[in-house]
C-alpha cells in the first residue's frame, strides 16, 4: 500500500505539471477571455469525469489492477508529448476555420475537447483503476481516501515544480519531459509490483453489489456534487481575490493552487482516517458541509475585512522570495480551514456509499464523476455568471446557501429514519429543531459576508502605502477582471485594472498614451485602418479619431466592463471615442483576434497589462510580433508600450529584444517624468523609417489637422521638434545592450516569469539612462533639410552630448 501511495503522488505531480502546460499551450490558441478559460477548465475536467466512469464499465475487474494503471501511465505519456509536437498543427487549423460569434465558441469547445479529452480520460481513470486493489470495507475506504490525498500531495509538488522551476528556468517541452518521465517511472514500478504481487478476482457472490442502501446513495452523490461545485466556484472567486492583494504574477496563482491543494490534501488524509473508524460517515459527510458553510464565511471576511490591513508594503522587500513566504501565510490563513474541509469530504463520500462485494472502481469512479461534474458546473458558474452578475459578496454567500443544502440533504433523513423509541411525534419536532439549527446560523454567515474593499480593488498589493485621499468614482467587477476609477485631490482620474493603475489622465500617462496614437499616425502617409489592442482609459483609440484620414478604428478589449464603464470618466480626454461611428470595439483576448481576423491595419497599436501579469506575457512574444506583422498592410506601423517602472534591466531588455527581434529596424521613443525615466514606445515599420520633420509640421499645419495639433499641445508637443526629440535609439544601435537578452517565445513565456520576480522594483532611471547611453542620431531616419529638421538634429545630438556629460561628472 504505501508503494502504491508513491505511485498515486507521483501520477499527480505529473498531472498537475500537464495541466499548467497544456493550459499554456491552448490559451495562446483559442486566447485568454473567460469563455476560452472556461471552455479549457470544462474540456479537462469532463474528460476527467468521463474516464472515471468508462474504466470500471468498459474495464473487467479480471484485469490486475497494477497492469490496468501501468498501461494508463504509459499512454498519458505518450500523450503528453504528442500533445507538445501536435499543437502547432491545431494551431494551422484552428487558424484556418476560426471566426467570431457563437460559430468560434464551438470550434473552440472542439478544438478544446479533441485536445483535451483523450488524455484526461486516462487520468480520471487512475483513481478506479488503483482502487480495484482496495476491499470496499471501511479499511479498504480509507486507503482509497489516503490515495487520493497522495495524489493532491503530488499535485502540490508539480505546481509548484512547474511554476517556480520547470518553465521559469526551462520551458514547456521540458516540463513536458520531466512528466512524461514520471509517468514512465509510475508505470515500471507499477508493472515490477504486479509481477510479484498475484491479484485475486472476488468471487461471483462476492462481487455482486449490495443494494441495501442504493435508495439512500443518491444523497450522497448529490452532496459530493454540491461540494465539487462550491469547491471550485470559490477557488475561481478566492483566487481573483487573493491575486488582487498579492498581485496577479504566475507565481501568485502558483502559491493559491498550492494552498488549495495543500487543504484538500490535509482533508482527505484526516476523512480517510474518519472513514476509517466511523460508523456514520453520512453524518460526518452533512456535517462537513455544514460546517464549510462557516468556513466560506471565515474566507471571505479574512479576504475583505482583515489581509487588505496587514502592515506589509511589498516594495521593502529586496528579494521576491521573501515576498512569497508571506504571501503563503496569508493564503494559508484566509483559504485552509474551508480546503480541508472539502478534501475531508471526499473519503466521506466513498464511506458513505461503501458496501462489501462492491466493485471498488466503480464506487470510486462514480464519487469522482459526481465531484467532478460538480466542479465543472462550479467553476464555469462562478467566472461566467456569479461573479459578472452578482459579484464575490453575493457568489459567496450563494455558495454559504449551496454548502447549508448539501448538508440538509444528508442530515435530515438521518432524523426521518432514525428510530426515536415509540414516540414517532418527535421526529417532525426533531427535524424542525435541526432546521432551525442549521439554517440560523447559516443565514447569519451569509448576511455577515463583508463586500470587498474598493481600495482592494484599486490598490491591490500596494494598499498599505495608500494614503487614505483618493476618491472612489467606480468600482465594478467584471467577467475577466475587477476595475476601479478613482480621482485624486488635485483632480487627476485614474483606471485600475488587476490591484494597480494601469491608465490616467496625469501628464506623464497622457503624452505616453497620445504618442502612441500619433507617433505612427503622423509617420503613415495615411493612417485609414487602425488596431488598437487594450482599451484602458481610450486615450490612445482616441488619438487616433481625431486624424482626418481614419476610416476604421478596431479596438480589442477582454473585458467588456471597461469600455461600457470606464471610458465616460475619460470622456474629455479620450474625445468620446466610444461613441464615433468609425469605431468598433472587439470583446476578445488580443492574441486570438489578431490570430483569427482576416483583416489587414494600417497601424496596429499594443498598450497591454503590464508583463508581469499572469497571461499578459503572450502580448510580447516573438510570435505575437510576427502575427502582427502579417497583419500590416504594406507600408504599416505598429507600436509597442513598454513600462521602465515595476522592472528591472533585464525584463525591459527582453521586451525590446524580442520586438527587435521581428523589427530589426524598430525605433525607442521615450516618455520620461521630470527627467527621469518612465515608459517608452516601440515604433517599427514594415519598410524602413523615413521622418521629414519640415513634412510633418507641414501636414499639422493643415486645417484638417487642427484637432491632432491641440491634441498634442495638451501634452506638451507645441512643434514637431517637441516630439521627435523623444527619440530614443534604435536597433542597431542598441545590439551591445541587448546581447545575450532573453527572447520571449510561445513555448517558454519566460517574461512572465522574470518580470513576476521583479514587480517590485522601481528602476527605471537607471534603465533610461542606460539606453540613452547608446543613442546615435538616426541619419537614415530623420531625414530632411529644412530650419525644424536641423533644429531637431540639433536637439537630439545635444541630448546625447549632455547625457555623455552626466555620466562623465
Amino acid at each position: 500500500m504505501p508503494l502504491l501511495l508513491l505511485l498515486f503522488t507521483g501520477s499527480g505531480c505529473a498531472a498537475l505539471v500537464y495541466e499548467i502546460v497544456w493550459c499554456q499551450l491552448l490559451q495562446l490558441v483559442i486566447g485568454s477571455s473567460a469563455v476560452s478559460l472556461g471552455v479549457l477548465l470544462g474540456s479537462f475536467m469532463g474528460g476527467m469525469c468521463l474516464g472515471s466512469i468508462a474504466l470500471p464499465r468498459f474495464v473487467s475487474r479480471r484485469f490486475h489492477p497494477l497492469r490496468v494503471y501501468a498501461l494508463l501511465e504509459l499512454g498519458l505519456g505518450i500523450f503528453g508529448i504528442a500533445f507538445l509536437f501536435g499543437m502547432p498543427y491545431v494551431d494551422r487549423v484552428y487558424t484556418t476555420y476560426a471566426g467570431h460569434g457563437l460559430q468560434a465558441m464551438l470550434l473552440r469547445g472542439a478544438v478544446c475537447a479533441a485536445c483535451l479529452v483523450p488524455p484526461t480520460m486516462l487520468m480520471g481513470a487512475t483513481l478506479p483503476a488503483i482502487g480495484r486493489w482496495i476491499e470496499t470495507t471501511p479499511h479498504g475506504v480509507s486507503w482509497l481516501g489516503l490515495f487520493y490525498g497522495g495524489n493532491l500531495a503530488g499535485a502540490v509538488f508539480g505546481c509548484l515544480l512547474a511554476g517556480f522551476y520547470l518553465l521559469p528556468v526551462h520551458d514547456q517541452a521540458t516540463a513536458t519531459a520531466v512528466a512524461a518521465a514520471l509517468n514512465g517511472a509510475a508505470a515500471l514500478l507499477s508493472l515490477s509490483l504486479a509481477a510479484v504481487t498475484p491479484y485475486r478476482l472476488p468471487a461471483a457472490k462476492e462481487a455482486v453489489e449490495s443494494s441495501a442502501s442504493d435508495h439512500e446513495s443518491w444523497t450522497v452523490y448529490v452532496t459530493i456534487a454540491l461540494s465539487g461545485c462550491c469547491a471550485l466556484a470559490a477557488e475561481v472567486i478566492w483566487t481573483r481575490l487573493l491575486s488582487l492583494l498579492l498581485g496577479a504574477t504566475v507565481y501568485t496563482f502558483s502559491i493559491i493552487l498550492a494552498v488549495f491543494l495543500v487543504g484538500l490534501g490535509i482533508g482527505s488524509s484526516v476523512g480517510s482516517l474518519l472513514a476509517r473508524t466511523s460508523h456514520r460517515p453520512r453524518i460526518l459527510l452533512g456535517s462537513c458541509q455544514l460546517l464549510l458553510a462557516a468556513a466560506i464565511a471565515w474566507t471571505a471576511s479574512i479576504i475583505a475585512r482583515s489581509l487588505p490591513y496587514w502592515p506589509i508594503d511589498p516594495s521593502l522587500s529586496s528579494s521576491p522570495w521573501l515576498t512569497f513566504q508571506l504571501d503563503l501565510v496569508r493564503c494559508f490563513w484566509a483559504v485552509l480551514p474551508a480546503t480541508c474541509l472539502w478534501g475531508a469530504s471526499f473519503p466521506l463520500a466513498l464511506a458513505a456509499c461503501a458496501a462489501r462485494g462492491q466493485d471498488p472502481g466503480q464506487l470510486v469512479g462514480r464519487i469522482y464523476a459526481a465531484n467532478t461534474v460538480g466542479a465543472i458546473f462550479g467553476a464555469l458558474g462562478a467566472s461566467l455568471l456569479l461573479i459578472p452578475m452578482l459579484g464575490t459578496q453575493q457568489a459567496q454567500r450563494v455558495l454559504i446557501g449551496v454548502s447549508t443544502l448539501g448538508a440538509l440533504l444528508l442530515l435530515v433523513p438521518r432524523i426521518q429514519t432514525d428510530k426515536v423509541g415509540k414516540a414517532n411525534w418527535l421526529r417532525p419536532l426533531l427535524l424542525s429543531l435541526c432546521l432551525l439549527v442549521c439554517f440560523s446560523p447559516c443565514l447569519f454567515l451569509a448576511w455577515s459576508v463583508p463586500a470587498i474593499p474598493w481600495e482592494l480593488v484599486a490598490f491591490g498589493r500596494t494598499l498599505a502605502t495608500y494614503d487614505g485621499q483618493w476618491e472612489n468614482l467606480y468600482v465594478g467587477e467584471g467577467m475577466n477582471s475587477s476595475i476601479a476609477v478613482t480621482q485624486m485631490p488635485g483632480g487627476d482620474r485614474n483606471f485600475h485594472v488587476s490591484g494597480k493603475v494601469e491608465a490616467s489622465s496625469n501628464p506623464p500617462d497622457m503624452r505616453l498614451q497620445r504618442m502612441l496614437g500619433h507617433l505612427p499616425a503622423l509617420f503613415h502617409p495615411k493612417p485609414r485602418s487602425v488596431l488598437v489592442v487594450g482599451f484602458g482609459a481610450g486615450v490612445t483609440a482616441g488619438s487616433f479619431v481625431v486624424h482626418p484620414d481614419l476610416e476604421k478604428l478596431t479596438i480589442c478589449e477582454i473585458e467588456p466592463l471597461i469600455p461600457q464603464s470606464v471610458a465616460p470618466h475619460f470622456a474629455e480626454e479620450n474625445y468620446r471615442v466610444v461613441n464615433d461611428p468609425r469605431v468598433e470595439i472587439v470583446y476578445d483576448d488580443a492574441r486570438h483576434y489578431v490570430l483569427t481576423t482576416p483583416h489587414k491595419f494600417d497601424i496596429i497599436t499594443s498598450d497591454p497589462i503590464h508583463p508581469w501579469v499572469k497571461g499578459s506575457a503572450t502580448l510580447y512574444t516573438k510570435e505575437y510580433f510576427e502575427l502582427c506583422k502579417r497583419h500590416l498592410n504594406p507600408g504599416g506601423l505598429i507600436t509597442q508600450w513598454v513600462p521602465l517602472y515595476e522592472t528591472n534591466m533585464d525584463v525591459v531588455r527582453s521586451e525590446v529584444a524580442t520586438f527587435f527581434e521581428v523589427f530589426p529596424e524598430g525605433t525607442i521613443w521615450s516618455n520620461t517624468d521630470n527627467g527621469q525615466g518612465y515608459d517608452m514606445v516601440l515604433l517599427a515599420q514594415t519598410e524602413p523609417l523615413t521622418i521629414d520633420a519640415d513634412a510633418l509640421q507641414e501636414r499639422l499645419d493643415r486645417p484638417d489637422h487642427t484637432a491632432v495639433k491641440k491634441s498634442l499641445e495638451d501634452v506638451g508637443f507645441r512643434t514637431v521638434v517637441g516630439l521627435l526629440a523623444t527619440y530614443g535609439g534604435q536597433a542597431s544601435d542598441l545590439a551591445p545592450w541587448l546581447k545575450d537578452a532573453q527572447i520571449n517565445r510561445d513555448r517558454n513565456l519566460r517574461l512572465q516569469y522574470l518580470a513576476g520576480l521583479e514587480v517590485d522594483k522601481d528602476q527605471g532611471k537607471w534603465i533610461h539612462e542606460a539606453l540613452m547611453g547608446y543613442r546615435q542620431f538616426p541619419e537614415h531616419i530623420l531625414v530632411g533639410s529644412g530650419w525644424r529638421s536641423r533644429a531637431v538634429r540639433l536637439a537630439i545630438t545635444q541630448s546625447i552630448q549632455d547625457h555623455q556629460t552626466s555620466i562623465q561628472d
